[in-house]
């Protein structure tokens, strides 16, 4: 019935530019934090119909022409942990994830240029549950594309913020388990060490509570996800091939924003 919906929205005069200003109405209440129950649901709501625009097939390239994607980078970019403001990172998330579900080289290639990276790492460190595994799942998809790994790897900036906010969720998985949130970060180290410099330095990096059992009950209903541990850890034990250099250089490389970082309101990607 709804099929298309988004072929509709895009080619009605003014859509899409109410729903941009529904985004924009809830600026000034991202910080300070002020952002309403009722105001998050408004503007949630715009974002899910955004979604089903990034969804597409037939208008997701004229979405990421029109940098439309940009505009959800400051609601994305919040750390209060009201209910209101996880619900709209959540929404927001809902449409990245659905660019990065398509396999279109061209979204992926927007995402990096618009440091999409930094925004995913600081949710997977501070969101809650769900919010983290959508993060998650989005930067599996990033590096599971040959260019989402090179730009990973190729500056050591970028290589550790990510090994690092993995490994800090590892150890709080240790204590509060969830299999769906494991099973995409297990997959995202699997994928690292497809790139020789990234794979040299996990040998020495993978946590501790991967290799040693902890997570077994946790994954027993998951085969998919043992398997992908399970060739993991026999990638890492491999004998040596040749001593690759550590991920990097930091040399010649953008600058790494880290997940920590702040993004201004929308702007255009750097071409």
């Amino acid at each position: 019935m709804f099929n298309n919906l988004a072929p509709l929205m895009w080619h009605s005069f003014g859509s899409i530019i109410i729903l941009i200003q529904e985004i924009l109405s809830v600026y000034p209440a991202l910080s300070p934090p002020t952002l309403t129950a009722c105001a998050s649901s408004r503007v949630c709501n715009a974002v899910a119909l955004l979604q089903s625009v990034a969804s597409h097939p037939e208008t997701r390239t004229p979405f990421l022409k029109a940098y439309i994607p940009i505009y959800l980078y400051p609601l994305l970019n919040t750390v209060s942990s009201a209910r209101s403001f996880e619900s709209l990172r959540l929404t927001c998330l809902g449409v990245i994830g659905a660019l990065v579900k398509a396999d279109d080289t061209e979204a992926i290639g927007f995402l990096l240029q618009s440091e999409i990276i930094p925004l995913c790492l600081r949710i997977m460190e501070t969101g809650e549950e769900l919010s983290k595994t959508v993060a998650t799942y989005i930067v599996e998809r990033i590096v599971l594309d040959e260019a989402g790994l090179q730009y990973i790897c190729f500056n050591m900036g970028r290589f550790f913020a990510l090994a690092s906010v993995l490994q800090t969720m590892v150890i709080s998985l240790a204590e509060q388990p969830s299999a769906r949130l494991l099973k995409h970060i297990i997959c995202c180290y699997h994928r690292l060490t497809d790139h020789p410099r990234a794979l040299e330095a996990l040998r020495i990096r993978l946590p501790e509570a991967l290799k040693n059992g902890t997570f077994v009950h946790c994954l027993k209903d998951d085969p998919v996800a043992r398997n992908y541990l399970r060739q993991l850890l026999s990638t890492l034990a491999a004998p040596r091939v040749e001593a690759p250099q550590p991920p990097g250089p930091t040399e010649g490389g953008a600058p790494h924003a880290g997940p920590g970082s702040s993004q201004a309101g929308p702007s255009r990607v750097r071409r």
